[in-house]
């Protein structure tokens, strides 16, 4: 899975719909091996990135869960310091 995909589920406040479009055009770089798509595929690309998307918004609305809500901030906090962790000189 690309690294660049967060998850975005169960999070207070929700996902903002610009977290899901940087979500989905994310996976089409990712499958189709490039970031920024030729002037023939970019309706291609676009359409892609759309659809996705907008599958990923009802996934999100439909999925149910028992867990407290997680916070981005401590999320984001975590991150730093596994990255921290990972990339420390030795």
């Amino acid at each position: 899975m690309c690294r660049n995909i967060r998850p975005l589920n169960n999070f207070e406040p929700p996902a903002t719909s610009n977290e899901v479009h940087d979500a989905a055009l994310q996976y089409v770089r990712k499958i189709a091996g490039t970031t920024k798509p030729s002037k023939a595929n970019e309706a291609a690309f676009e359409r892609a990135v759309h659809d996705i998307a907008h599958a990923t918004e009802h996934l999100l609305e439909s999925l149910v869960t028992t867990g407290t809500p997680k916070n981005r901030e401590e999320e984001a906090a975590k991150a730093r310091a596994r990255s921290a962790a990972r990339f420390a000189s030795a």
